[in-house]
This record gives C-alpha cells, sequence and structure tokens, in this order.
C-alpha cells in the first residue's frame, strides 16, 4: 500500500500531461533572455498579478530574498510578523545577503494589522535602524494556511507607503487565497510593491517561483539572481511545467481546501485539536502530551500517513495534487486510531 505523503503540497510530481508539456518545450538560454517558454511565463504572472516585470527563480526562497535585496540596504529595518517564512525557514538569508535587522511580530493567528506594524516601526532616529521595508505572507504557512483580510494588506500598505517605506508580499500559497475567496490574483497582489509566487506548493510543479514588481526593482533583482547562482539556461524545460499548473491545477485547489475540510472536521480524538480556522489546505494538530508530536508522526507512519512536525506539540498535514478522498478518509482513520503517548 503506497503512503499518503502529506508532509507538505511541495511532495507531488509531475503528472503525465505536464512532462509532455516540459518535452516539448520551447527552449533557448535564458541567461541571454532568449528563452521563449520563460519570458512567456514572466509575461503571464507578471499579467495575472498586475504587475510590470516578473522574474523566474528557482525557489520561493529566492525570490523572496532578491525582493528583500532590491528593496532595502544593508542596516535598514525590515518588519514580519513572527512566523513569517522570510524569518522562520529561510535561514536567516535577510542577516547574510542583505544585512537588514529583522523585527518580528507576534500578531493574533499570524495575520498583522497596521496597528502591530506601526507599532514595529523605528523612530526616526540616529540611534535605531532605519525602516525601509514591510513582508506580509498570504497565505500563512505557519498559521495554518491562513488567508490575510486583504482589508489589513490595504492598510498596511497604505500606512507603509505613507512612510515611504516598500511592501513585499510573500506568496507563495497567493493561489489558494485566489481560489478560496474568488478574489482576483491582481487584486489580491495590488497593495504590494513586490510579490512573490511559487509553483511547486500546490501547483504540482516540480522547481520554481516567479517574483513580480516594476521594472526597476525586477532589474535590480535579475541582477542579484545572477549574483547568487540563479541564472538558469534552458530553464524553459521548468517553467514549462508551471504553464501547465496554471492551465490545469489553479481551480482545482478547491478541492485541496475540501479535503483539508473533511480532515478538520472529521477529527474525533481527545489527544489532538486543531486551533485555527482551516482556511486552506493545512491542518495543523496539536497534541497535548509532552513529546506527542513525535508520537504522532510515527503512530502516522505506522498507518501510512506521512506528516511533519511543526514545533513542540504540533504536527501539519497538507492535502495536495496526489491526495485523494479514499486517502483523507483513510488518514481519518488513522488520527482517530492515535491514543496518546503512553505513561
Amino acid at each position: 500500500m503506497r503512503p499518503i505523503d502529506m508532509r507538505s503540497d511541495t511532495v507531488t510530481r509531475p503528472t503525465p500531461a505536464m512532462l509532455a508539456a516540459m518535452a516539448d518545450a520551447e527552449l533557448g538560454d535564458d541567461v541571454f533572455g532568449d528563452d521563449p517558454t520563460v519570458n512567456r511565463l514572466q509575461e503571464r504572472v507578471a499579467d495575472l498579478l498586475g504587475k510590470e516585470a516578473a522574474l523566474y527563480v528557482p525557489s520561493g526562497t529566492m525570490g523572496n530574498q532578491l525582493a528583500v535585496r532590491a528593496q532595502a540596504r544593508a542596516g535598514d529595518q525590515v518588519v514580519l510578523e513572527d512566523g513569517a517564512h522570510i524569518y522562520r525557514y529561510e535561514a536567516g538569508a535577510p542577516a547574510v545577503l542583505t544585512g537588514v535587522q529583522l523585527t518580528c511580530v507576534p500578531a493574533p493567528g499570524g495575520l498583522l494589522d497596521w496597528p502591530l506594524v506601526k507599532s514595529a516601526l523605528n523612530p526616526d532616529n540616529v540611534h535605531c535602524a532605519p525602516p525601509s521595508l514591510v513582508c506580509l505572507e498570504n497565505t500563512h504557512n505557519r498559521a495554518g494556511g491562513r488567508i490575510m483580510p486583504q482589508s489589513d494588506v490595504v492598510a498596511i500598505a497604505a500606512g507603509a507607503h505613507a512612510r515611504g517605506l516598500c511592501v513585499h508580499l510573500d506568496g507563495a500559497r497567493l493561489w489558494h487565497a485566489h481560489v478560496a475567496t474568488g478574489t482576483a490574483l491582481a487584486d489580491l497582489a495590488a497593495p504590494a510593491d513586490t510579490v512573490s509566487v511559487c509553483f511547486s506548493k500546490g501547483l504540482g510543479a516540480p522547481v520554481g517561483s516567479v517574483l513580480a514588481g516594476d521594472a526597476g526593482a525586477m532589474a535590480t533583482a535579475y541582477r542579484f539572481r545572477k549574483m547568487l547562482g540563479g541564472g538558469m539556461r534552458q530553464a524553459g524545460l521548468l517553467a514549462a511545467a508551471c504553464l501547465h499548473a496554471l492551465d490545469h491545477h489553479l481551480e482545482r485547489l478547491a478541492e485541496d481546501h475540501d479535503h483539508a475540510q473533511h480532515l478538520a472536521g472529521g477529527l474525533a480524538n481527545p489527544h489532538l485539536k486543531i486551533n485555527h480556522p482551516v482556511d486552506t489546505n493545512i491542518v495543523i494538530f496539536d497534541v497535548a502530551d509532552p513529546g506527542g508530536d513525535e508520537a504522532l508522526l510515527e503512530h502516522l507512519a505506522a498507518g501510512g500517513v506521512l506528516g511533519v512536525g511543526f514545533g513542540p506539540g504540533r504536527v501539519r498535514l497538507v492535502p495536495n495534487l496526489d491526495t485523494s478522498a479514499a486517502d483523507v478518509r483513510r488518514a481519518l482513520d488513522v488520527l482517530n486510531a492515535y491514543t496518546g503517548v503512553e505513561s
């Protein structure tokens, strides 16, 4: 029996149709700017997000870090939520690559608002790092795939721009917010100066993200992409998978959301709790027992279900392109059979 892999929505493999699209891709040398498939992807994503230009990059981390590097200088203050991917899961890159000072703001449910951001901004004082950038995350991974209220995104951007600051939106899973709310991608992205979106999370492509913004910011990002080793040659082979994903895997994200709702709604185990609204495709289970996260992961694996630890006492499951309704029912059976840590 095959394991049900819900560690992340990054674990999917290309479908036969996606592989065929990759095999048929028209290729050039993207470092010279003449890979037609990469160019087509960049133009399409820029249009979808309502931005002037876009840049294909190998990973979401690189996209985020290029955005920081293009909009902040060494010694500047960058404000973001305490659980943000840029802070928690990008290996300290803002400090190393740009030399910025991160101010991490705890927010209820992981969702920042303007009063929280405003209170965290350093004053105009020679003793303080000058603020230059606010980073948002939508949907918010560590908060359980929460969708930022668009009114808060707009208010934060308006407040930041009024003070001369830029705003970057880590939209690795912005696709999910679009599908769940019906809000156009361009509207979700409009308040931000730069936006990154990921094709290997949810959409099922094997590699790649796109960073979008105005032409000046993308020209700066292009230079630093080269410096970081992100200039790829016949990258159209990978970009073709992303284009296929946009055509065939975007709207079906609603199925992943439904599967997450069934996981949450079918939980009937006093040892496990879900302490966050399930907005999209991420479900985080809180385990009351000390060491319960490891025990639950072992229990799941023994039942043929793969999850990932998400901090002490927390386990994450992420329905994805490879998850069926039968997989969800089986995972629920295994979850509900968990009996806790033996004393």
